[in-house]
């Protein structure tokens, strides 16, 4: 018995022969943006912003002779919040046929760069980009879809200054929603643990929270990364953290709603904050133990793990109104 009321199989289906994929390839080489234009220059407040967010402190990122981190390759070509308006037609009919199908949601899943020529202040930023590959259709937990990879060429001043090749996955939802623990809570997103991270998860597991320091500078560092961000040495160990801390920074989520999230499946408002531990890096965490509304920039605070569900374990932060 198959899936559709007719007899048909449904999108997705095992067995079902894949005439969207077919139209999808014919979109592969097509353009996706031509000739765009970054909306500003690369200019010294961006990379300021991104490297204390990032807590970066190499020195070739500041002074005269600065330079723009490799990494914000991406930044100078983003739309902002007003969006892109060089798309192709191409690119819109590709997204209209995933949509037309079904597949209508979206998630980022990697990206990868190469650099070609260092980005200084004052550099104007012209970019295009194009299709690359379209991959045949593949479930996943999330739902099954189609990966789509564009490759985006930037230049600086007219010069090659490097690739950005971004993946996203364009997929149907699946229908059957992961089952709750016993007591009927719903789950918390699993965290994304590799090679790199792996470490500081085992050790939330035994209950310590874990800093990486550099083997050369003794830069401490969070999160984790596999090279330090002053020096570029990539040897390193670890230092235990004391647990104490104060909210740097912090922000009340009222939407949407996640029944996970809240104490009494309640799903909100709670607390999301910036946490300076008291060994100078920062942590992104949640704030328990006080009202959302209570939880205040420079609020001492106390680390604590709170388990989550019977297959996590978080590191949270413990306030003190007092």
């Amino acid at each position: 018995m198959t899936g559709a009321r007719d007899g048909r199989k449904e999108p997705g289906e095992p067995g079902e022969p894949d005439r969207l994929y077919e139209r999808l390839k014919e979109f592969e080489g097509r353009a996706a943006a031509t000739a765009g234009v970054g909306k500003d220059p690369v200019n010294e407040p961006m990379i300021r912003h991104w490297c204390e967010a990032m807590g970066d402190t190499d020195p070739a990122y500041t002074g005269p002779e600065a330079i723009a981190p490799p990494t914000m390759l991406q930044a100078w070509t983003m739309g902002g919040l007003s969006g892109h308006t060089d798309r192709s037609q191409a690119y819109e009919e590709l997204f209209a046929l995933l949509d037309g199908a079904g597949y209508t949601s979206v998630v980022a899943t990697d990206c990868e760069q190469e650099y070609l020529r260092p980005l200084r202040p004052g550099d104007r930023i012209t970019f295009d980009a194009v299709i690359e590959s379209v991959s045949q259709r593949k479930t996943t937990k999330l739902g099954t879809g189609y990966f789509v990879t564009t490759r985006m060429d930037v230049r600086a001043a007219g010069e090659p200054a490097g690739t950005h090749r971004f993946r996203i996955l364009k997929y149907a939802p699946a229908g059957a929603k992961r089952a709750a623990p016993r007591g009927g809570r719903s789950l918390r997103p699993r965290p994304v643990i590799n090679r790199d991270n792996a470490g500081f998860w085992q050790g939330v597991a035994e209950h310590r929270l874990l800093i990486q320091r550099c083997g050369a500078c003794a830069t401490l560092r969070f999160p984790w990364l596999p090279g330090c961000n002053a020096c570029g040495c990539q040897e390193w160990d670890t230092v235990e953290a004391s647990g104490e801390g104060t909210v740097f920074s912090h922000v009340v989520m009222h939407h949407p709603p996640f029944p996970a999230f809240g104490a009494h499946e309640e799903g909100g408002p709670y607390a999301v904050a910036l946490i300076e531990l008291a060994e100078g890096v920062r942590m992104i965490s949640n704030v328990i133990g006080v009202p959302y509304d209570k939880v205040r920039t420079g609020m001492p605070v106390r680390l604590e793990f709170l388990r989550a569900d019977p297959e996590l374990e978080l590191p949270v932060f413990r306030g003190d109104e007092g």
